[in-house]
């Protein structure tokens, strides 16, 4: 099953420049950890298991929170990882 990610361009210095990839997984949060598993500089998740609070992640051009990783995926899906400003 072939996933889309698009990456931001503030995160392409993780991913060597790349800032499409294509991922498999059985849902978004298996799509992410493979994510993660090509690119190991990538810091998607903290110690926890949990996204970084300053990601922002959208499936199918819909932002989903933590809890909706579990979502189930199918070929042609996207995924949007974004950086979120959290300064004031």
């Amino acid at each position: 099953m072939d996933i889309k990610v698009h990456i931001s361009p503030l995160l392409s210095h993780q991913t060597n420049n790349q800032r499409v990839a294509e991922v498999s997984g059985n849902t978004v949060g298996d799509c992410l950890k493979h994510l993660v598993e090509q690119f190991p500089k990538l810091k998607l998740f903290d110690k926890n298991s949990e996204l970084q609070p300053y990601l922002l992640i959208s499936f199918n051009k819909e932002v989903i929170s933590q809890k909706e990783l579990d979502k189930p995926v199918k070929d042609g899906d996207e995924l949007s990882i974004m950086l979120v400003d959290i300064g004031g």
